[in-house]
């Protein structure tokens, strides 16, 4: 199995790459995360996931283990294909995909290309246990306003610098511990108090 591939970057644009390693040129399927990421390089270090089928053998490139992990949890989802995890992860960030999941955010999904409601609750299914593992979060039932309402907390707490991890452990348990919040602003002050303690 090949795991990475190091080399110079002989031809490049936003959904693969041809990369020259040992005289071998190897063309590499990538995400636009990935792209934004190298776009500038002239020499890599990929890391790669191989997808054999009978009649082809396809080389898929990562700039970050995460974004391998996330590519590897879709393809283990019946009916997601690599094809459609490579869109998956072009339209959103491995932390955008790990919060639609453990948040279980259909919605966000309805961006992906490929992606109806079906398949998004499959993913959902299939993944959040896992995801949750990863992250080491104690997943919380919350109604769909609490997701909403978490989506914009998350996402105004983002803004203001704090880190992704840290934000969804201190809304986890404020969404576990205060049932009476109606409003992300009210959300967002509660958080802002417990990430400053």
């Amino acid at each position: 199995m090949i795991t990475y591939i190091k080399g110079a970057i002989t031809f490049k644009n936003p959904t693969f790459i041809v990369v020259e390693a040992g005289g071998i040129g190897y063309h590499v399927n990538i995400s636009l995360h990935t792209y934004a990421q190298i776009e500038k390089a002239e020499q890599v270090r990929i890391l790669t996931h191989v997808h054999i089928k009978e009649d082809a053998h396809t080389l898929y490139g990562f700039a970050e283990e995460s974004e391998r992990n996330f590519f590897r949890l879709l393809i283990s989802v019946s009916g997601v294909g690599p094809a459609t995890a490579q869109i998956a992860l072009s339209s959103l960030t491995p932390d955008e995909l790990r919060a639609a999941i453990i948040g279980e955010d259909v919605s966000t999904f309805k961006r992906v290309k490929g992606i109806g409601p079906k398949t998004a609750k499959r993913i959902i299914l299939d993944l959040k246990d896992k995801v949750l593992k990863d992250s080491g979060e104690t997943p919380i039932l919350s109604a769909p306003k609490d997701n909403t309402l978490r989506a914009e907390a998350l996402s105004a707490l983002l803004a203001l610098g704090f880190a992704r991890s840290q934000v969804q452990r201190s809304l986890n348990r404020i969404l576990r511990e205060q049932t009476q919040v109606d409003s992300a602003e009210q959300l967002i002050k509660l958080a802002l108090r417990d990430l400053s303690s």
